[in-house]
């Protein structure tokens, strides 16, 4: 029998259903089982015909499992030691705070359709766990001084830190996919969160439980509820919402967005800048008021010269059709216009790899959702893995590392073939002829611009490759960090 690939499972999560996503995790390890397969290529991680730019980054897994679905090693709240590690997750919300920690939060993972509420702290060394469980939230009544409180477990939520002397204490959450009670009542959120990393405490700055809210577009805005948005912290502080899967001002039923917000922190007053009030919109390419098409779980950025800038994700193209995203975009803040910098008009478009290591702007990632991002310190903006289209037109989970340098596209890592294993060797050491992660989406990703390292966690996807009987594919907590090569 032929052996199973991951992207089986990939043809349920193109329905933004969790429920569905999770049944397709054990519908799929049973049929790896039964078909003999083990996610990768019967030679190893890296093969199917592609090829690989392994030789450009140093990669180094330093901590987690290289198998999927392992718990995580709590140990006592507020102590640091080596032992601890979260467990394996998908869909967490990750900061890096104005000291360098690097915060976890949330996120999904387990046997079954469990989501978190859980924080984490990662001091460069060690993780600790700071807060959590609370499954179901607290949701106290708001008053002047910011009312304590305690967000609900959850996945995909909108997140910002501000930099240092503007608040940069406090790490931010709007919304998300969430749990509502103790017996995993799911639904989407509006709510806004601060977390004091002075503290460990979280405050309800605005929302409440009820979830399932339209958008108020007019009078006293504020966004409806949503999973999946882009996310911006401008240069005066204030932030930026774009999209995500949800409400709209009037639909009984949710789907993609596209509009655009603001939330002003020194008034906490959101405007609607943007973008249409209800749901399912294509894109527009032309010259004319251009604008990106409705889409959740893209990746975003804001480049030199404060432009916000937006990436694929899975939404809506030119023609009304839906699918995964390779287009790049440009928010001007001072004139309030959108550019289409690059990328296909059309969704599921193949990746144009290039030679690994040269930039060109024929270079192109291929379409994809919830990949995971950083951006450095000299403005470089990085990109890894998602569920999408690989080199040959081929739909899977990616493990091939991006970078753009503001003009062109460089492959830097990985593989140009979907759903390959991951290639760990002893943890704590990096080889730059081998190492690498194995293909994922919904992972994490931090920036530490303090020490120039970048960091990557868990997501659900391929583990190390440990034979054609084994399987390997589920959630992971794989902990890994890389550094380009001179």
């Amino acid at each position: 029998m032929a052996k199973a690939k991951p992207e089986l499972n990939k043809e349920v999560k193109m329905n933004p259903s969790i429920h569905e996503k999770r049944i397709a995790i054990v519908f799929f390890t049973v049929l790896l089982t039964a078909c003999g397969g083990g996610g990768g290529s019967s030679g190893g991680p890296i093969g199917g015909g592609g090829s690989s730019a392994l030789n450009l980054i140093d990669w180094a897994w330093v901590g987690g499992s290289d198998t999927f679905g392992q718990p995580g090693d709590y140990g006592t709240k507020d102590i640091t030691v080596s032992t601890n590690m979260p467990q394996a997750l998908e869909g967490a919300m990750s900061w890096t705070d104005v000291n360098g920690h690097l915060w976890l939060f949330g996120g999904g993972g387990g046997t079954g359709p469990t989501d978190f509420s859980d924080m984490w702290e990662f001091n460069g060394t060690n993780w600790t766990w700071r807060n959590g469980p609370e499954p179901a939230g607290t949701y106290n009544k708001q008053n002047t001084s910011g009312s304590l409180g305690f967000p609900a477990a959850r996945q995909y939520s909108a997140i910002w830190s501000k930099p240092k002397g503007t608040g940069g204490s406090n790490l931010w959450l709007f919304g998300g996919y969430v749990r509502i009670d103790v017996l995993g009542t799911t639904a989407k959120a509006n709510d806004l969160w601060k977390y004091d990393t002075s503290n460990n405490q979280w405050a309800l700055v605005q929302g409440s439980s009820t979830t399932e809210l339209s958008g108020i577009y007019g009078g006293a805005a504020y966004p409806g509820a949503r999973y999946g948005s882009a996310s911006w912290t401008d240069s005066a502080g204030n932030f930026w919402l774009f999209g995500g899967y949800g409400r709209d001002e009037a639909s009984l039923n949710s789907g993609f967005l596209n509009d655009l917000w603001k939330f002003d922190t020194s008034t906490s007053q959101w405007t609607w800048v943007s973008g249409a009030k209800v749901i399912d919109e294509p894109g527009n390419y032309g010259t004319s008021s251009p604008v990106l098409g409705a889409r959740y779980a893209a990746v975003s950025w804001v480049d030199g010269s404060g432009n916000l800038m937006i990436f694929g994700g899975y939404g809506y193209d030119s023609a009304g059709n839906l699918g995964n995203l390779n287009d790049l975009w440009k928010y001007n803040i001072g004139n309030d216009t959108w550019t289409w910098v690059n990328g296909p008009n059309i969704v599921d478009r193949s990746g144009s790899y290039g030679t690994p290591g040269s930039p060109s702007m024929n270079n192109i990632p291929g379409a994809r959702r919830f990949a995971v991002s950083w951006k450095d310190n000299i403005g470089n903006f990085w990109v890894f893995g998602g569920s999408g289209v690989d080199s040959a037109g081929k739909s899977g989970i990616l493990n091939d590392l991006w970078k753009f340098d503001g003009a062109n596209w460089t492959w830097m890592s990985g593989s140009n073939i979907s759903d390959q294993n991951g290639e760990f060797g002893t943890t704590g050491n990096s080889d730059p002829a081998r190492f690498v992660p194995g293909a994922r989406d919904v992972a994490v990703s931090w920036y530490n611009s303090l020490t120039g390292s970048y960091w990557l966690f868990g997501g659900q996807g391929l583990g190390a490759y440990y034979g054609p009987n084994i399987p390997n594919y589920g959630y992971l907590n794989d902990f890994w960090k890389f550094q380009p090569r001179p």
